[in-house]
């Protein structure tokens, strides 16, 4: 069975930082692409990251290339996003998804609607 739990979340101040963790079960983290997204309450959901391990790649999105680091560690079956200089307009519910392997896959990476196993959710709030 696939699962995917968030943790990490919370209320940090501008310009501060904060680790998310994914831990990932039910799958080899080699095998499937892993993605985080964020939400805020009445917008759609915006894909931040992702990591491919099978095709050695990762995927950022313009908002946060410079300032958050995806990571990736097999043996612990756990994905990290290391989110520096954090901004106001970074808060929202940071989800991990992951999806099926894909050919070409940098295409397709923000497309939500392609991951088919979801986390719950961690909470970030970037305030002072």
């Amino acid at each position: 069975q696939v699962q995917l739990v968030e943790s990490g979340g919370g209320l940090v101040q501008p310009g501060g930082s904060l680790r998310l963790s994914c831990k990932v079960s039910g799958f080899p983290l080699a095998n499937r692409p892993v993605g985080w997204f964020r939400q805020v309450p009445g917008k759609a959901r915006e894909a931040v990251s992702c990591i491919s391990r099978s095709a050695g790649s990762t995927y950022y999105a313009d908002s946060v290339k410079g300032r958050f680091t995806i990571s990736g560690e097999n043996a612990k079956n756990m994905v990290y996003l290391q989110m520096n200089n954090l901004k106001p307009e970074d808060t929202g519910v940071y989800y991990c998804a992951t999806a099926p392997r894909t050919a070409s896959w940098g295409a397709y990476w923000m497309d939500s609607s392609r991951y088919n196993y979801w986390g719950q959710g961690t909470q970030v709030t970037v305030s002072s």
